[in-house]
């Protein structure tokens, strides 16, 4: 199994340590086997998720709501770190131990169903699994081939977050969002650079950001990524890194040496959240941390590029999936328990924005007034969105977890002019097309 060992940005700066009184770890349960049942009748289902201390916590919640409804049915969890999930899970999953219920990431899904890992919910969902409410722009993002093996837990968006302190510190308007392009994405964070005290500049680097290529390869009706192989081409790469190198030449971004630091740091420590930069690609889920983190008002942008787009290049992406495990010896039984992940009101109520805002639309209508001021933009913006986005990308095909790190890996090198972008498109597509075989 291809293991990434960087989380998504979505997931940055999240400081996880593990609640050890409060859930079993997932090391202590990879030779539980599924469970037919304990001495005391109850069907046991083991339930895996990764995360941050604050989900562990919202997690058991749901788990002790559920068994208070179901009291037949024992939840078995297993939890543990993003980098620990899918190390355990490549031997769980080799093992034939799989848990029954786990949390999935885009990057993994088609992996684990190729691997015949996961079971197809095709039919759970036409009996058990209620779909009638799940968003219709994402709820078959993790059908392959016309068989689910994934559905969304909820959805997030990709933004241009804008701090309009920093705008109003360097006296630079903000852009109208409705129609601006790359070039004007250059050009405001040039001119927010000089406007601003020294060390505080426009934007982040965005060529860490994989989902900011996809965004801008889509404008073009490319993708990252097919089913099987790598999309985009070589000049879309070149024109993407170009960007950057402009960017960095022109003061828009900092010098590599704190990009590399700013990125290592995380959403506490990024430009935008230490109030040294006015913008910067994020998932709409991370605006709670980076707002809180900057103290002030933040705004949402629309990606630049998208009014001259061929193809809308935004789109919804489902924060993260539930998936059910082909050797559960419970699929009933497992799959009533994702119905109520994804469609108890209750539990909605729980889980709040925490997997992304609910992919349930009635849910997520119910829970907007529950959730922060930051949430409640996120929810406001996706909305503002939706009838102009398209479809989520394909399934990305074994190893996209792995180009991933590279596409890092050679984004350092380019900002270190290490590579040209003409080299860096070379690199990646051919370091990418090893990494997917």
């Amino acid at each position: 199994m291809a293991r990434l060992r960087n989380a998504p940005r979505h997931r940055h700066g999240v400081k996880v340590a593990l609640l050890s009184a409060l859930v079993v770890p997932m090391s202590l349960l990879g030779a539980c086997g599924n469970d037919d049942g304990g001495s005391d009748g109850k069907v046991t289902l083991r339930f895996s998720w990764w995360g941050s201390d604050t989900r562990h916590a919202m997690t058991q919640k749901l788990i002790d709501l559920y068994q208070s409804k179901n009291p037949n049915v024992k939840i078995q969890p297993e939890y543990t770190d993003w980098n620990g999930y899918w190390d355990r899970m490549a031997t769980s999953v080799a093992g034939g131990n799989a848990p029954d219920v786990m949390q999935q990431e885009t990057k993994y899904v088609r992996e684990y169903a190729d691997r015949g890992a996961l079971l197809d919910l095709t039919s759970q969902l036409q009996r058990t699994i209620k779909a009638a409410d799940l968003d219709p722009l994402v709820k078959d993002a993790g059908a392959i081939d016309g068989k689910t093996y994934a559905i969304p837990t909820g959805v997030n968006a990709l933004a241009l977050v804008a701090s309009p302190s920093g705008f109003e510190a360097a006296k630079v308007g903000l852009p109208d969002d409705s129609s601006w392009t790359w070039d004007d994405y250059v050009k405001v964070a040039t001119d927010v650079t000089k406007g601003s005290p020294k060390g505080s500049y426009g934007t982040q680097n965005m060529g860490y950001s994989d989902a900011s290529l996809e965004v801008f390869a889509r404008q073009r009706g490319e993708s990252t990524f097919t089913g099987t192989g790598m999309g985009v081409s070589k000049q879309t790469l070149v024109d993407w890194w170009t960007i950057s190198e402009k960017l960095r030449k022109e003061g828009g971004e900092p010098p590599a040496s704190l990009s590399v630091e700013t990125q290592a740091s995380g959403l506490d420590g990024s430009l935008i959240g230490t109030g040294k930069g006015a913008m910067g690609f994020w998932w709409t889920n991370e605006l709670p941390a980076i707002s809180e983190a900057l103290g002030k008002e933040v705004k949402l942008l629309r990606v630049p590029g998208e009014a001259a787009a061929s193809t809308p290049g935004m789109f919804l992406k489902p924060a993260m999936f539930w998936s059910i495990s082909s050797k559960t010896k419970h699929p009933e039984e497992a799959a009533k328990f994702v119905d109520f992940l994804l469609n108890d009101p209750a539990a909605a109520e729980i889980i709040l924005s925490d997997r992304g805002l609910p992919v349930n639309l009635t849910a997520r209508k119910a829970i907007v007034s529950k959730l922060t001021p930051a949430d409640q933009l996120s929810a406001q913006f996706m909305d503002s969105v939706r009838e102009k986005v398209a479809p989520p990308p394909a399934l990305p095909p074994k190893g996209a977890g792995e180009v991933q790190k590279i596409l890092q890996q050679i984004n350092e090198q380019v900002l270190f002019a290490k590579l040209t972008p003409e080299q860096a498109a070379d690199e990646f597509l051919k370091q990418a097309a090893a990494a997917i075989g």
